[in-house]
């Protein structure tokens, strides 16, 4: 029986940049579907049902902004990457806010991308130590069969990277954990992306989780340290 391949979305208007990107992601096993606009990447993407998105920010007409708040609203699975120019630190933090797993800054190196799109595959696969498919604490609860989070009986839906951080939350109760640990536990030791991104997943779970966001009772600021996710009432 074939293997089955990981489907992966490049929207890119460059067709250098583009082409070489499908390049590399082909040879190292991924199916690659390509699109110059956002408006090919929404003729294709219902047929193609991609895993995995690349998209650059500024696309003609409808901008990666836009596509990837449009994807993640149609699915909290999808690993969606953006591509920023270099020293756009605005461009990463709103592809971050909007629900965006990863950027990567032009130039790059192809390999280093690879390795982006397989640790956030793992985030949803779940290559990670054993544990109950069940977790309880306070008032939430983890499904990891389903890949569901639940607070007050409700389901809040998390995107991989939010997922991740919780359940990693849930195996450290009251435990206050640096920024760099959570990007050890969650993005793998080899990740070497900006700390930034542990700040603006926490912002963006407090939004959905928190009774009041702006004065966090779940998920603690620990200062000068990092995070805590309190384990008691």
């Amino acid at each position: 029986m074939d293997e089955i391949k990981t489907r992966v979305l490049v929207v890119e208007d460059e067709a250098s940049i583009r082409r070489f990107i499908a390049l590399n992601l082909n040879r190292a096993g991924f199916e690659v579907m390509e699109a110059e606009s956002s408006e090919m990447a929404l003729e294709i993407i219902n047929e193609f049902k991609p895993m995995v998105a690349i998209l650059d920010v500024m696309l003609p007409g409808i901008d990666g902004f836009t596509l990837c708040s449009y994807l993640r609203s149609k699915s909290s699975n999808m690993v969606i990457i953006m591509l920023t120019a270099k020293g756009q630190d605005t461009d990463k933090i709103s592809g971050l806010e909007i629900g965006a797993d990863d950027y990567m800054v032009k130039p790059f190196n192809p390999m280093e991308l690879i390795a982006r799109i397989n640790a956030n595959l793992r985030k949803i696969h779940n290559v990670r130590k054993p544990l109950e498919q069940r977790l309880s604490l306070l008032d939430m609860e983890i499904d990891k069969d389903a890949q569901r989070f639940y607070r007050k009986g409700e389901e809040i839906e998390l995107t991989p990277t939010e997922f991740a951080i919780m359940e990693m939350f849930f195996q450290n109760p009251d435990k206050a954990l640096s920024r760099h640990e959570i990007l050890d536990l969650v993005w793998g030791k080899n990740y070497f992306g900006d700390i930034k991104i542990v700040d603006v997943n926490v912002r963006r779970i407090r939004e959905k989780i928190e009774d009041d966001p702006s004065n966090p009772k779940i998920i603690e600021t620990v200062w000068g340290v990092g995070y805590r996710l309190r384990g008691e009432k």
